[in-house]
């Protein structure tokens, strides 16, 4: 059986950054992160479910419609913190750009997540 850390870092990767549907998406933000979860990626900095959503979906609308996030190497779990090294580009093709996800986990829910982007 999977590492519920590690399954929640894969779906934050592939149904919350892959969904362009916010509707969908929001469901699984509200499965993995905590209500008052705080997401940092790219000069920004937000607060609650609602607020992740509406970053996820603006970052999103700035990518070329084609552009998917694939997981390049496996998750890294060290105690109550994840990582998740990820690649973004055209669906498949090699990645045009390169990052991570850091993941900070509290009561089996993401609390915050640091976005960086290589």
């Amino acid at each position: 059986m999977k590492d519920q850390k590690i399954q929640m870092m894969e779906d934050n990767l592939n149904n919350v950054w892959n969904e362009k549907n916010s509707t969908i998406r929001i469901e699984t933000i509200k499965k993995i992160y905590a209500e008052q979860a705080k997401l940092y990626h790219v000069g920004q900095k937000v607060k609650g479910l609602n607020s992740i959503n509406e970053s996820v979906t603006a970052t999103l609308q700035n990518l070329p419609p084609d552009f998917i996030f694939t997981q390049l190497q496996p998750v890294v779990i060290n105690n109550n913190i994840g990582r998740l090294i990820w690649g973004a580009g055209p669906q498949g093709q090699a990645p045009v750009s390169t990052g991570m996800d850091i993941a900070h986990f509290k009561d089996g829910k993401i609390k915050s997540l640091y976005v960086f982007l290589d």
